[in-house]
């Protein structure tokens, strides 16, 4: 059974940055997926950053680009979300998920994943 435990989020203002960890357990086998999505209040959820755990390809979002980047720590079953420069508009509550095929990390789509964390909420606000 896959579980995922997201960690990091916080108040922070304009132009701030902040390190949100998902760690996963269960996670064996191979051809698997890893993304990060947020969801704001009245929103839909939305992908922000996706990687493919075997390859490391990975993408981000152009609402994010340059600002955000995903990464990993294999040994750890740890992904990790460097967020900086910080808008309100990135305001939300961000969940971690998984998928059991490795090549959906191109698309980035919330439909797709099957086990999601819990989520941890990120505010940015002055």
């Amino acid at each position: 059974q896959v579980q995922l435990v997201e960690s990091g989020g916080a108040l922070v203002p304009p132009g701030g940055s902040l390190r949100l960890s998902c760690t996963a357990s269960g996670l064996t086998g191979e051809d698997v997926a890893v993304g990060w999505f947020r969801q704001a209040p009245g929103k839909e959820r939305e992908g922000v950053s996706c990687i493919d755990r075997d390859i490391g390809a990975s993408k981000v979002a152009d609402s994010v680009k340059d600002r955000f980047s995903i990464s990993e720590d294999r040994a750890k079953n740890t992904w990790i979300l460097e967020m900086t420069s910080l808008k309100p508009e990135d305001t939300g509550t961000y969940y971690c998920a998984t998928t059991w095929n490795g090549g959906l990390w191109y698309y980035c789509l919330s439909e797709d994943y099957d086990h999601w964390g819990q989520g941890t909420q990120v505010t940015v606000s002055s």
